[in-house]
């Protein structure tokens, strides 16, 4: 039970995400792109840049929040799923960054955070 609680919420923060993306004039291309290496949850275009983007929904803060949710390790493995879907995608070369979308789940309602350039490859 627990499991569908959380893969729901982890939906829900996509929509989330991807309206707010929308709604910043991004296109989204994909998502949940998968390998066998994890998941990048959008993939989407800003102008003309890539963006690869890491969606963390938080009900509460009381392990820092969502944007914390991004360590040093998930970044690195972000940089690798990136690498590995311009490469599958055989695309021009085009400039990319990765943005983090952070949803604090809250009484009030969700509070959606869009931070870009969140982090260098």
């Amino acid at each position: 039970m627990d499991g569908d609680w959380r893969q729901q919420l982890g939906k829900d923060g996509e929509d989330l995400a991807r309206a707010a993306l929308e709604g910043r004039g991004y296109a989204i291309l994909e998502r949940r792109y998968r390998t066998r290496f994890g998941e990048i949850d959008i993939v989407a275009r800003d102008g003309p840049t890539l963006v690869f983007v890491e969606v963390k929904t938080r009900v509460g803060a009381a392990f820092g929040g969502a944007a914390v949710a991004v360590t040093a390790w998930k970044q690195r493995r972000l940089v690798q799923l990136a690498l590995d879907y311009v490469a599958r995608r055989r695309g021009r070369e085009c400039p990319c960054r990765f943005d983090v979308v952070a949803i604090e789940m809250g009484e009030d309602g969700p509070r959606v955070t869009v931070y870009p350039h969140a982090f260098d490859a």
